[in-house]
């Protein structure tokens, strides 16, 4: 390989699907304004998948101005429910209060891939899964709740469905992957086809 690849992001769980998928990969977390930035968008009415691309993007041009011979992949997940967009849980309360809105729904998680070479981007994707969470009663979700926090509040919508959270859910349509913020298997067919990895 010609070059280093390095993710532009502190997530252990996609650094973690890297090395499950015998790639390897560092990771650099890019410091950018992600609310200032959302905010600006939303102010323009930009659509959730924008901003999903939007942001990925410029993780990966904030890594790659100071690494441009590597491949620098940047992701970022947003959550659209009813055409609003949910972010990370801050609080507790924060955390009930999403869930309890997303109770008995279906909404929507968009996880954009976006990787720069030569300080340009040369490839993006976003992908989209759609998830139906059971009508589960007040003392499970309490109970939920106090195992779970703090650990959750990394996680848009307040749940990790590799964990505990996968108990929330009836129905997810769509890539495993996606769910977990990295369209993995769409980042791998691009690195195969340009010749990044062996195929």
């Amino acid at each position: 390989m010609a070059d280093p690849l390095i993710l532009a992001s502190g997530s252990t769980i996609r650094a973690q699907l890297f090395q499950n998928a015998g790639i390897t990969i560092a990771s650099m977390q890019a410091r950018i304004d992600e609310d200032a930035i959302k905010s600006a968008l939303l102010a323009e009415d930009a659509t959730p998948r924008d901003i999903a691309d939007t942001l990925a993007e410029m993780k990966a041009r904030k890594i790659s101005e100071k690494h441009p011979q590597s491949r620098v992949i940047g992701c970022d997940q947003v959550l659209e429910h009813r055409n609003d967009i949910l972010s990370k849980p801050t609080t507790l309360e924060d955390a009930r209060s999403q869930l309890l809105r997303l109770r008995g729904q279906t909404h929507r998680l968009l996880s954009a891939a976006v990787i720069y070479h030569e300080a340009k981007p040369v490839w993006r994707h976003v992908g989209m899964v759609r998830l139906t969470m059971h009508r589960f009663s007040d003392e499970f979700l309490e109970n939920y709740l106090h195992r779970n926090w703090p650990a959750i509040s990394d996680s848009v919508g307040g749940y990790k469905l590799e964990e505990e959270g996968v108990q929330l859910f009836n129905r997810v349509e769509g890539d495993y992957f996606t769910v977990l913020g990295l369209p993995l298997l769409e980042v791998i067919s691009h690195l195969k086809l340009t010749g990044y990895l062996p195929s």
